[in-house]
């Protein structure tokens, strides 16, 4: 070999691995959008990576959503969300929002969203009744995805057992497709963690701990262990239910960094907020 061209390559290689010694093995960009397909793991369940929430500020069968927006509105918010590629719809029996959900999908083809929804059900005849009453209330024959709502004790899985069970049956008759809960205490959290029933989880979580069951290190380490053991995690309060409105960016940028996370719901309110989003979240990625 000429020496000269030997000593010539090897300067010229030292200099690339100076210049940037991890450039051969740094990973490229990837730009996440809100309307990017994600499936849910074992379920099977294809959503977009961001659901439209519908429950802000939720109770008593009323929400910022339905209050603002009305009967028109919001049908209307979700039909545009829909045309953007947004096709995951978040809802629940609290919020009033199903009559809501049920006027959009007569502009949108039923198979192509996926709906969640939520329900305080304890009992059998409870959940049998929720059930029925909610596939009316939604003009449909079946719900993609429900959770118990708003756990806080550690021994929920004792209390809801009979609302478990009734569940359990519909997902086997196709009447469901996934079950599962969402949580707002540590404890019942981790009860969550430690059930082989639940099948989704929706977690608060943002950097900052903001409306979380407990600090970010603690609620984390729970939500790895739920991944591992074959759990699908939604985010949510990922804006510390608006605290950290000005601080969405970050917000945006922690949540898609965590690969624990499948997707997230955020409660969206009009459509310059959808349209912000759209943009701030692949900038944030």
């Amino acid at each position: 070999m000429n020496r000269r061209f030997f000593v010539k390559s090897a300067s010229a290689a030292a200099g690339i691995l100076a210049i940037n010694p991890l450039s051969l093995y740094a990973r490229p960009r990837v730009i996440k959008k809100i309307s990017d397909r994600v499936i849910l793991g074992k379920t099977g369940i294809e959503v977009s990576r961001m659901a439209m929430g519908t429950g802000t500020h939720g109770v008593s069968k009323s929400s910022n959503q339905t209050r603002q927006l009305g009967m028109q509105g919001l049908p209307d918010l979700l039909v545009a969300g829909f045309e953007m590629g947004v096709t995951f719809w978040d809802s629940a029996d609290q919020y009033g929002t199903h009559p809501h959900l049920k006027e959009a999908l007569k502009r949108v083809p039923r198979e192509k969203v996926v709906i969640l929804s939520k329900t305080h059900a304890s009992t059998e005849d409870e959940m049998k009744a929720d059930l029925d009453r909610f596939r009316k209330e939604l003009g449909t024959d079946y719900i993609d995805i429900l959770l118990l709502h708003c756990m806080m004790n550690d021994d929920w899985p004792k209390k809801r057992e009979g609302a478990m069970k009734v569940l359990s049956e519909a997902r086997e008759k196709g009447v469901i497709r996934a079950h599962g809960v969402s949580c707002h205490t540590l404890g019942a959290l981790k009860s969550a963690a430690a059930s082989p029933w639940v099948q989704i989880d929706l977690a608060r979580i943002n950097p900052y701990g903001a409306q979380m069951d407990s600090k970010v290190p603690t609620v984390v380490d729970v939500l790895k262990q739920m991944k591992q053991s074959g759990k699908v995690i939604m985010g949510m309060k990922i804006f510390g239910a608006g605290q950290l409105a000005n601080r969405i960016d970050e917000c945006l940028k922690y949540t898609l960094e965590q690969d624990y996370i499948s997707c997230f719901t955020i409660g969206v309110e009009n459509m310059s907020q959808l349209k912000d989003l759209s943009v701030r979240m692949p900038a944030a990625s």
